[in-house]
């Protein structure tokens, strides 16, 4: 008897790039893949997700000032409207941790 080995078809171009990018983005983003997973208070790795989130809007926002001549850019209001969208979800994953934790007590 011979031993049939299933012939597996490799993923397309598109899904290869797709995994590839949601790879890339959740090294970078999310606490779960990133170093910052070793931290076991989910408040500090929001505080610091938070701190390197500033340091790079400040960053972006200093070169498309400089070298792209967007000089109507506020960097100041861009940290306020990221801050305004992050905070209310890093409140909801911090309740969202807490009730997976204490599971149906």
């Amino acid at each position: 008897m011979s031993k049939i080995e299933p012939i597996m078809k490799k993923p397309s171009l598109f899904r290869r790039t797709t995994m590839s990018l949601v790879n890339g983005w959740r090294r970078v983003m999310d606490v779960r893949y990133n170093p910052l997973k070793y931290i076991p208070d989910p408040s500090l790795q929001t505080y610091f997700m938070l701190v390197l989130f500033t340091v790079w809007s400040v960053w972006f926002g200093l070169v498309a000032t400089t070298y792209l001549g967007w000089y109507g850019y506020n960097i100041v209001a861009s940290i306020v409207i990221h801050c305004a969208i992050l905070l209310p979800l890093a409140f909801t994953n911090a309740i969202f941790v807490d009730a997976e934790r204490d599971g149906h007590k």
